[in-house]
């Protein structure tokens, strides 16, 4: 793993740290189970507060980038998985207001593809 950090950069040194490793574990230059440094490890290697990098870790366990598994360390967590699942729940709760809308399931589906094209510009 590398990361490199701008002090010069307008961006916060735990958000650099943060979308170093996002970008990383996404594009699969970190393979999912990848154990990652520790807080203290990596603050030292960066020159960084130990606060920082432990900001930066709880921002990438929230999004489902990383994973803890307690004194075993911190972990790249499976690709998606949070996504997936924030996807799947807010599917859920999309088909549930629509039913009780009273909306026909192709009536549904129609609002989904219109808003799916003017988010992606298709």
């Amino acid at each position: 793993m590398t990361l490199k950090i701008h002090i010069d950069d307008s961006a916060a040194p735990y958000e650099q740290v943060r979308t170093q490793i996002s970008e990383q574990a996404r594009s699969g230059v970190l393979p999912v189970g990848y154990r990652l440094p520790t807080v203290r490890g990596l603050a030292e290697s960066l020159g960084l507060a130990p606060n920082t990098v432990a900001k930066a870790y709880r921002a990438l366990e929230t999004d489902g980038v990383i994973e803890t598994r307690g004194r075993n360390g911190t972990f790249v967590a499976a690709a998606g998985s949070a996504a997936e699942r924030e996807l799947a729940s807010a599917a859920q709760a999309y088909v549930e207001r629509a039913r009780r809308l009273g909306l026909a399931e192709a009536d549904a589906l129609a609002a989904v593809r219109d808003a799916l094209r003017a988010a992606y510009g298709e």
